[in-house]
């Protein structure tokens, strides 16, 4: 080999060192990332939890990372975990219209009908694509009202949930459903409506069923992109909807089997959604049942981000934070915030070229919310600078909710 080969070969040597180096520059002894020990201390404050782990579970950082305490919204984790565990991501709620009696001249003789099952997403748009569907089968009037049972919530509502579908049925709903059902239906050039004749009541009384006619039956957005679409706002109908994965007991025990025998102390669920102040989680244990998500999730052929917000892109909690040119699409996460409870978290997952996927959890207490919130995008700043970090692989789907929604005529409404 001549002199100016083993110049070049040393060179080429030299930068893949260099390469090799910068990657890892960020590690110190036993896996700890070089200064972010003290960083936690001082941004985030030394009584605050904060635990980090790489992909092969290489503890990156841990300081009070044991210590359980109100995690708030983080809890929605678990609940997106045994839903998904024991309805499937394919899963749809079931809401199906009825008439009481037939339908004569485009007019039910009687009420309509609605049995609902659980549906958390049922608004405003998805009353009027049922109205769309009942003027295409010709039906346009009820000469009753709208009588519901089973488990109905509309618009986030339990308490006078008839009266609210029986007013959005009518076409009285707020503008954006109507640009939602547009872009749907661009054909469109009226509301879709169906005039009543009386004021909804819940409670449908028994009817024969010989007399009973199904018109048609609403199928919720599959449950994985309703999950997605809660998470990305921490909407709290996270409460009522862990009774469709056995109730806040099922989904403690769930959680708490999915984390090591040592961490199980460290998860307590009131409720299913973050506002029971009995909820305690520790920093390790949010990381593991993050991980457990994620692994869940894996079984269908999904990742992190198509059940949690990703930061600087999608709209809702995480949409203005952390989206800087180096920081928007690199972490996919969950906020959690109880100012009464002094409680603000946010725990994540960051891709990386040298560690796999790097997990994260914050959990501050007895910190104001607002510089909660500061003190952890500046810690998570940090740890970007000493991560090799890549965007996740994420488009987000931009259509209104409802265009993930099916509806089914059940048969031929008489003329």
């Amino acid at each position: 080999m001549d002199k100016r080969s083993k110049c070049k070969g040393r060179l080429l040597t030299l930068l893949l060192l260099l390469l090799c180096g910068g990657l890892r520059a960020g590690l110190g002894y036993g896996g700890e990332l070089t200064g972010l020990a003290p960083l936690a201390r001082s941004i985030l404050g030394a009584d605050q939890g904060v635990y980090i782990e790489s992909a092969d579970g290489t503890v990156l950082l841990a300081q009070a990372a044991d210590v359980a305490v109100h995690p708030a919204s983080v809890s929605k984790i678990a609940t997106s975990l045994a839903l998904l565990r024991k309805l499937g991501a394919e899963y749809r709620f079931v809401t199906t219209f009825s008439a009481s009696c037939p339908v004569h001249n485009g007019t039910i003789i009687g009420d309509l009908l609605i049995e609902g099952g659980g549906d958390p997403y049922f608004v405003d748009e998805n009353a009027l694509l049922v109205a769309e569907r009942l003027n295409e089968a010709g039906v346009h009037r009820v000469d009753g009202v709208v009588r519901t049972r089973g488990a109905l919530l509309f618009d986030w509502q339990t308490e006078g949930a008839a009266e609210l579908l029986q007013q959005a049925l009518s076409g009285k709903v707020s503008v954006s459903a109507w640009v939602s059902m547009q872009s749907l239906s661009p054909e469109l050039r009226s509301l879709p409506a169906l005039q009543f004749n009386a004021v909804a009541r819940a409670g449908a009384p028994a009817a024969d069923s010989g007399a009973v006619q199904p018109l048609l039956v609403h199928r919720s957005q599959p449950l994985l992109s309703l999950i997605k679409s809660l998470n990305d706002y921490s909407n709290n109908v996270f409460k009522p909807l862990a009774d469709a994965a056995g109730g806040a007991a099922a989904v403690e025990s769930l959680a708490r089997g999915s984390v090591p025998e040592s961490m199980r102390s460290e998860i307590t669920l009131g409720d299913g959604a973050g506002t029971d102040p009995r909820n305690r989680l520790s920093p390790r244990a949010a990381v593991q049942l993050l991980r457990a998500l994620e692994r869940q999730l894996a079984l269908s052929g999904h990742s992190l981000v198509d059940a949690l917000p990703v930061a600087g892109i999608d709209a809702g909690t995480l949409h203005d934070r952390l989206s800087g040119p180096e920081e928007s699409g690199r972490i996919v996460g969950k906020t959690g915030t109880f100012g009464d409870y002094g409680a603000s978290a946010l725990i994540g997952a960051i891709p990386t070229i040298d560690l796999g996927t790097v997990y994260f959890a914050i959990l501050n207490h007895g910190v104001r919310v607002s510089e909660a919130r500061s003190r952890q995008d500046r810690f998570l700043r940090a740890l970007l600078s000493r991560l090799a970090s890549l965007p996740w692989n994420y488009q987000p789907d931009l259509r209104p909710a409802v265009a993930r929604a099916q509806v089914d005529l059940l048969g031929t409404v008489p003329p």
